[in-house]
């Protein structure tokens, strides 16, 4: 926690609405894991963060989970341009986490997991890695100029469509949005139980 940091009200809101929109887009999506926790505490460079975890252990991830799971990291953004009509460096902000962890889905979808429709089940760019370390070095391009501008096109068709969700999803459920980010604005902090009952749909969520 970073108790040092001093930020003006307005970014304390903004902030609010950020972390709001990845917790109520997890919370409505199918196949995201159970929000467990927001905050809007500073840690290091992040302004705030919102915990989502599976109720069970993790095991392959299906096509649609992914999905959701770029829905949801679009949704600080999404929320942003919702409720201020503007975006800000909120998502990439910080270790860049949000659009990273969109764009790294995004294009392992379709270059690792051969989730492309158009390129099928096939895997492009052999990853050299350092074993012992876990650590990816580089990718030796192993496909053509063509396949590779269909590669971009594929991760920008799945973001795009991932990003119209989220905003459809937040502006369909605005009142969740204002009622979550109005009660980090007074609370700070929001647990699994208290995320609940302001979404007032217990019994789905303890459902997933």
């Amino acid at each position: 926690e970073r108790k040092s940091r001093v930020i003006t009200e307005e970014q304390r809101r903004l902030v609010a609405y950020h972390e709001a929109g990845h917790a109520v887009a997890g919370h409505l999506l199918p196949n995201c894991d159970p929000v467990r926790k927001i905050t809007i505490v500073p840690r290091g460079m992040s302004g705030g963060s919102v915990l989502s975890m599976p109720e069970d252990d993790f095991g392959p991830e299906s096509r649609s989970r992914i999905k959701d799971a770029i829905v949801q990291a679009l949704g600080g953004r999404a929320a942003e341009e919702t409720v201020f009509g503007e975006i800000t460096t909120g998502a990439g902000g910080g270790n860049g986490s949000d659009l990273a962890t969109v764009t790294r889905y995004a294009r392992a979808m379709v270059t690792r997991f051969g989730m492309s429709e158009r390129l099928g089940p096939m895997i492009f760019g052999q990853k050299e890695e350092m074993i012992f370390l876990g650590r990816e070095i580089s990718e030796q391009r192993d496909y053509s100029e063509q396949v590779a501008q269909i590669i971009d096109e594929e991760v920008k068709l799945i973001v795009d469509e991932a990003y119209r969700r989220a905003l459809t999803l937040l502006s369909d459920h605005r009142e969740k949005l204002e009622i979550v980010a109005q009660r980090l604005l007074e609370v700070e902090t929001i647990d699994y139980d208290a995320f609940l009952e302001l979404m007032g749909d217990t019994a789905t969520a303890r459902r997933k």
